[in-house]
Protein backbone atom coordinates (compact mmCIF):
# COMPACT_ATOMS: atom_id res chain seq x y z
CA UNK A 1 0.00 0.00 0.00
CA UNK A 2 2.73 2.56 1.02
CA UNK A 3 5.08 1.86 -2.64
CA UNK A 4 1.59 2.37 -3.98
CA UNK A 5 1.27 6.06 -2.59
CA UNK A 6 4.76 7.17 -3.46
CA UNK A 7 4.53 5.84 -6.79
CA UNK A 8 0.90 7.68 -7.14
CA UNK A 9 2.45 11.00 -5.51
CA UNK A 10 5.55 10.64 -8.01
CA UNK A 11 3.29 10.12 -10.89
CA UNK A 12 0.98 13.10 -10.04
CA UNK A 13 4.08 15.19 -9.38
CA UNK A 14 6.01 14.49 -12.75
CA UNK A 15 2.58 14.84 -14.36
CA UNK A 16 1.64 18.45 -12.82
CA UNK A 17 5.51 19.17 -14.06
CA UNK A 18 4.81 18.77 -17.33
CA UNK A 19 1.80 19.84 -18.06
CA UNK A 20 2.43 23.04 -16.32
CA UNK A 21 5.79 24.71 -17.35
CA UNK A 22 7.45 27.67 -15.36
CA UNK A 23 4.78 30.16 -16.21
CA UNK A 24 2.44 27.75 -15.38
CA UNK A 25 0.60 27.88 -18.58
CA UNK A 26 2.50 24.76 -20.80
CA UNK A 27 4.58 22.16 -20.99
CA UNK A 28 5.61 19.04 -22.79
CA UNK A 29 5.21 15.46 -23.05
CA UNK A 30 6.76 13.22 -25.07
CA UNK A 31 7.91 16.27 -27.26
CA UNK A 32 4.39 17.26 -27.98
CA UNK A 33 3.57 20.77 -26.63
CA UNK A 34 0.32 20.11 -23.91
CA UNK A 35 -1.67 22.77 -22.60
CA UNK A 36 -3.27 22.80 -19.00
CA UNK A 37 -5.71 24.92 -18.07
CA UNK A 38 -5.97 26.83 -14.37
CA UNK A 39 -8.18 25.42 -12.94
CA UNK A 40 -7.01 21.86 -13.77
CA UNK A 41 -3.57 23.14 -12.78
CA UNK A 42 -5.09 23.96 -9.54
CA UNK A 43 -6.91 20.68 -9.20
CA UNK A 44 -3.63 18.97 -9.92
CA UNK A 45 -2.62 20.45 -6.29
CA UNK A 46 -4.73 19.99 -4.17
CA UNK A 47 -4.96 16.50 -5.41
CA UNK A 48 -1.48 15.69 -4.75
CA UNK A 49 -1.46 17.98 -1.36
CA UNK A 50 -5.14 15.95 -0.43
CA UNK A 51 -2.54 12.65 -0.77
CA UNK A 52 0.28 14.20 1.29
CA UNK A 53 -1.93 15.26 3.84
CA UNK A 54 -3.95 11.90 4.15
CA UNK A 55 -0.10 10.59 5.54
CA UNK A 56 0.75 13.44 7.84
CA UNK A 57 3.61 14.36 4.89
CA UNK A 58 4.27 17.96 4.81
CA UNK A 59 7.25 18.42 1.91
CA UNK A 60 9.46 21.43 1.33
CA UNK A 61 8.09 22.42 -0.91
CA UNK A 62 11.06 24.05 -3.24
CA UNK A 63 13.10 21.15 -2.86
CA UNK A 64 10.21 18.77 -4.14
CA UNK A 65 9.86 20.75 -7.13
CA UNK A 66 13.67 21.22 -7.73
CA UNK A 67 14.14 17.58 -7.60
CA UNK A 68 11.70 16.92 -10.34
CA UNK A 69 12.84 19.81 -12.25
CA UNK A 70 16.65 18.32 -12.08
CA UNK A 71 15.39 15.09 -13.71
CA UNK A 72 13.02 16.99 -16.52
CA UNK A 73 15.91 19.51 -16.97
CA UNK A 74 18.67 16.90 -17.45
CA UNK A 75 20.84 18.21 -14.79
CA UNK A 76 23.23 16.04 -12.24
CA UNK A 77 20.66 15.33 -8.89
CA UNK A 78 21.69 15.86 -5.11
CA UNK A 79 20.24 12.32 -4.97
CA UNK A 80 20.66 9.11 -7.01
CA UNK A 81 17.97 8.09 -8.55
CA UNK A 82 18.45 4.63 -7.11
CA UNK A 83 18.49 6.08 -3.49
CA UNK A 84 15.67 8.10 -3.53
CA UNK A 85 13.14 5.31 -3.17
CA UNK A 86 15.08 4.42 0.28
CA UNK A 87 14.99 7.63 1.36
CA UNK A 88 11.48 8.16 0.82
CA UNK A 89 10.47 5.26 2.18
CA UNK A 90 12.84 6.17 5.43
CA UNK A 91 11.19 9.31 5.77
CA UNK A 92 7.35 8.05 5.87
CA UNK A 93 8.36 4.87 7.95
CA UNK A 94 9.53 7.68 10.68
CA UNK A 95 6.52 10.09 9.91
CA UNK A 96 4.51 6.50 10.83
CA UNK A 97 6.16 5.94 13.77
CA UNK A 98 5.96 9.33 15.21
CA UNK A 99 1.86 9.45 14.79
CA UNK A 100 1.88 5.99 16.40
CA UNK A 101 3.78 7.15 19.35
CA UNK A 102 1.89 10.24 19.57
CA UNK A 103 -1.52 8.54 19.66
CA UNK A 104 0.20 5.59 21.73
CA UNK A 105 0.52 7.88 24.91
CA UNK A 106 -2.60 10.02 24.09
CA UNK A 107 -4.28 6.82 24.97
CA UNK A 108 -2.45 5.99 27.78
CA UNK A 109 -3.56 9.30 29.19
CA UNK A 110 -6.64 9.34 28.06
CA UNK A 111 -7.64 5.66 29.65
CA UNK A 112 -5.80 6.35 33.01
CA UNK A 113 -7.23 9.75 33.39
CA UNK A 114 -10.88 8.74 32.53
CA UNK A 115 -10.70 5.58 34.27
CA UNK A 116 -10.78 7.98 37.51
CA UNK A 117 -13.87 10.00 36.55
CA UNK A 118 -17.37 9.14 38.42
CA UNK A 119 -19.47 6.18 36.97
CA UNK A 120 -16.79 4.90 34.58
CA UNK A 121 -16.33 1.46 35.00
CA UNK A 122 -13.02 -0.64 34.06
CA UNK A 123 -13.41 -4.58 33.26
CA UNK A 124 -10.60 -6.65 33.16
CA UNK A 125 -9.83 -6.54 29.57
CA UNK A 126 -9.37 -2.74 30.00
CA UNK A 127 -12.46 -1.72 28.69
CA UNK A 128 -14.33 1.15 30.23
CA UNK A 129 -17.72 1.66 30.09
CA UNK A 130 -20.81 4.62 31.86
CA UNK A 131 -24.37 3.44 31.77
CA UNK A 132 -26.14 6.36 30.00
CA UNK A 133 -29.43 4.71 31.03
CA UNK A 134 -30.44 1.36 32.17
CA UNK A 135 -33.17 -1.19 30.43
CA UNK A 136 -34.87 -3.65 31.36
CA UNK A 137 -34.79 -6.23 28.46
CA UNK A 138 -32.58 -9.21 27.89
CA UNK A 139 -28.90 -8.72 27.43
CA UNK A 140 -27.11 -10.49 23.86
CA UNK A 141 -25.26 -13.40 23.94
CA UNK A 142 -21.76 -13.99 21.50
CA UNK A 143 -24.26 -16.00 19.14
CA UNK A 144 -26.95 -13.26 18.75
CA UNK A 145 -27.38 -10.46 16.08
CA UNK A 146 -28.10 -6.90 17.71
CA UNK A 147 -29.87 -4.08 16.34
CA UNK A 148 -28.14 -0.85 17.70
CA UNK A 149 -28.22 3.01 17.71
CA UNK A 150 -24.51 4.33 17.75
CA UNK A 151 -22.12 6.77 17.33
CA UNK A 152 -18.56 6.03 16.62
CA UNK A 153 -15.86 9.31 17.74
CA UNK A 154 -12.22 9.67 18.62
CA UNK A 155 -10.77 10.86 21.95
CA UNK A 156 -10.40 14.28 20.28
CA UNK A 157 -14.21 14.21 19.31
CA UNK A 158 -14.12 14.14 15.78
CA UNK A 159 -17.14 11.69 14.78
CA UNK A 160 -15.96 8.83 12.38
CA UNK A 161 -19.46 6.75 12.38
CA UNK A 162 -23.14 7.29 13.32
CA UNK A 163 -26.36 5.61 12.66
CA UNK A 164 -28.25 8.59 14.28
CA UNK A 165 -26.68 10.41 10.78
CA UNK A 166 -27.97 8.00 8.77
CA UNK A 167 -31.44 7.72 10.58
CA UNK A 168 -31.34 4.39 10.77
CA UNK A 169 -30.11 1.57 13.53
CA UNK A 170 -27.91 -0.71 12.43
CA UNK A 171 -27.84 -5.12 12.64
CA UNK A 172 -24.88 -7.09 13.32
CA UNK A 173 -23.93 -10.51 15.21
CA UNK A 174 -22.44 -9.90 18.06
CA UNK A 175 -19.26 -11.86 17.50
CA UNK A 176 -18.46 -10.49 14.78
CA UNK A 177 -17.32 -7.05 15.45
CA UNK A 178 -14.33 -5.52 17.51
CA UNK A 179 -13.58 -7.16 20.62
CA UNK A 180 -14.55 -4.14 23.04
CA UNK A 181 -17.79 -4.15 20.94
CA UNK A 182 -18.25 -7.73 21.48
CA UNK A 183 -18.01 -7.57 25.65
CA UNK A 184 -19.62 -4.64 25.65
CA UNK A 185 -22.96 -5.62 24.26
CA UNK A 186 -23.24 -8.49 26.30
CA UNK A 187 -22.89 -5.46 29.12
CA UNK A 188 -26.03 -4.55 28.12
CA UNK A 189 -29.92 -5.06 28.00
CA UNK A 190 -32.48 -4.35 25.79
CA UNK A 191 -33.70 -0.33 26.24
CA UNK A 192 -30.06 0.47 27.64
CA UNK A 193 -27.83 3.18 26.48
CA UNK A 194 -23.79 2.94 27.45
CA UNK A 195 -20.92 4.99 26.07
CA UNK A 196 -17.93 2.51 25.76
CA UNK A 197 -14.25 3.85 25.73
CA UNK A 198 -12.21 0.72 23.76
CA UNK A 199 -8.63 0.96 24.24
CA UNK A 200 -6.84 0.11 20.55
CA UNK A 201 -5.92 -3.49 21.57
CA UNK A 202 -9.71 -4.05 21.54
CA UNK A 203 -10.67 -2.26 18.79
CA UNK A 204 -8.48 -1.58 15.62
CA UNK A 205 -5.15 -1.86 17.30
CA UNK A 206 -1.74 -1.12 15.24
CA UNK A 207 -3.35 -0.77 11.60
CA UNK A 208 -6.20 1.74 12.65
CA UNK A 209 -9.31 1.42 9.95
CA UNK A 210 -8.99 3.65 6.75
CA UNK A 211 -8.65 7.09 6.51
CA UNK A 212 -10.59 8.08 9.33
CA UNK A 213 -9.62 5.78 12.55
CA UNK A 214 -5.64 6.13 12.78
CA UNK A 215 -3.39 3.33 14.34
CA UNK A 216 -3.40 3.05 18.33
CA UNK A 217 -7.14 4.41 18.27
CA UNK A 218 -9.03 5.00 21.54
CA UNK A 219 -13.06 4.73 20.40
CA UNK A 220 -15.72 6.27 22.39
CA UNK A 221 -18.76 4.48 21.21
CA UNK A 222 -22.26 5.39 22.40
CA UNK A 223 -24.50 2.71 21.79
CA UNK A 224 -28.18 2.05 22.56
CA UNK A 225 -29.12 -1.65 22.08
CA UNK A 226 -32.99 -1.89 20.54
CA UNK A 227 -32.96 -5.37 19.72
CA UNK A 228 -31.60 -8.57 20.34
CA UNK A 229 -32.14 -11.22 17.27
CA UNK A 230 -31.68 -14.35 18.37
CA UNK A 231 -29.47 -17.04 15.20
CA UNK A 232 -30.34 -20.76 15.97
Amino acid sequence: MKNIFLKTVITVCLFAVLACNASGKKGYVSGVEVNFHKDASYALGVDLGSSFKAVGITPDINELLAGILDVLNGKETRIAPEEAGMIINEAVNNVREEREAVNMLAEIEFLSENGQNPGIITTESGLQYEILAEGDGESPHIADTVKVHYQGSLINGEIFDSSYTRDEPTEFPVGGVIPGWAEGLQLMNIGSKYRFFIPSELGYGQYGAGPKIPPYSTLIFEVELLEVLHNH
